[in-house]
């Protein structure tokens, strides 16, 4: 998801929270905890600073967001919640666990996908089935918050509903993720779901032989070609990725590539991303002018 969403979701979390016998302290330890967790496993951006070899894309939603990773991140802002504000409530540390656990599951939805079984298995688990910015999430959230002004007694109770409603939601666009994808999945090589903004549509990319084809599907019309792009299968890519290492980078990452062989460039490209006759996940090499 984007920042925006996780912090939604750190706010959401801190408001579903009773905190009428509390100080400002403890108030301060749980609004740092629900946000700053919610956050956290995103720090791996820094990751680009210092990355000589072409790995970000590997890095980046990596161990930082291993659900095995997910109490220790809990742990730390257990402690800082001691350490700036003297407050030390266990149920810190179970709102934070629970902040970390939401940012790394939720990820797992959308296309961008995430190590979540690192260090144990470098797979990136994508599912597809929500857009990385999902209005329908933004607009829960903000029903909620409206509520909530009205009658701030009843906020946590808002709050635990809205969550509520987020979960079915999930559960609803998923199921029909799934379904789209298990008809794809017997005509086709390879086939990878990507959640459009509008609720319930999906681009479905399928992959045969050597031909992607990109469609626009949902389970209440017919589904519309969108793209059909051709891959050329026996690009050597030996000198692109030395050249690049990025490009080697992504051609591990995604679930399976474009290759793009002709007289000005060679490269690959995750077809998930292809919008407007292009993929912004496109790494390739000049083949006359030094790049």
């Amino acid at each position: 998801m984007d920042t925006i969403t996780h912090t939604l979701f750190g706010l959401s979390l801190y408001s579903a929270v009773d905190k009428q016998d509390m100080d400002k302290n403890d108030r301060r330890a749980y609004l740092l905890t629900a946000v700053g967790a919610s956050q956290i496993p995103d720090i791996d951006v820094i990751s680009r600073f210092w990355d000589t070899e072409g790995l970000y894309q590997m890095w980046h939603r990596g161990i930082t967001h291993s659900v095995f990773l997910t109490p220790v991140w809990a742990l730390l802002f257990f402690l800082l919640s001691f350490l700036l504000f003297k407050v030390k409530d266990k149920k810190l540390f179970l709102l934070g666990w629970l902040a970390v656990f939401i940012h790394n599951t939720s990820d797992l939805f959308n296309a961008w996908g995430t190590g979540y079984l690192e260090p144990f298995s470098n797979m990136r688990i994508t599912f597809g089935t929500i857009p990385i910015v999902d209005l329908v999430f933004w607009t829960i959230m903000g029903i909620a918050y409206i509520f909530s002004r009205r009658n701030k007694l009843k906020s946590p109770y808002y709050f635990k509903m809205a969550w509520a409603f987020l979960l079915l939601h999930v559960l609803i666009q998923s199921t029909q993720g799934f379904i789209i994808y298990k008809q794809y999945d017997d005509q086709y090589d390879q086939v990878a779901l990507s959640a459009d903004f509008i609720p319930w549509t999906f681009s479905v990319i399928t992959k045969k032989d050597d031909e992607v084809t990109i469609f626009n599907d949902n389970l209440f019309t017919e589904k519309e070609t969108q793209y059909v792009l051709q891959s050329i299968e026996t690009a050597d890519l030996d000198k692109l990725f030395s050249q690049r290492p990025e490009a080697k980078t992504l051609y591990e990452w995604s679930p399976f590539v474009v290759l793009v062989d002709d007289d000005e460039r060679l490269g690959l490209y995750d077809p998930r991303f292809y919008r407007n006759g292009q993929s912004f996940l496109f790494e390739y090499i000049e083949k006359n002018t030094e790049r």
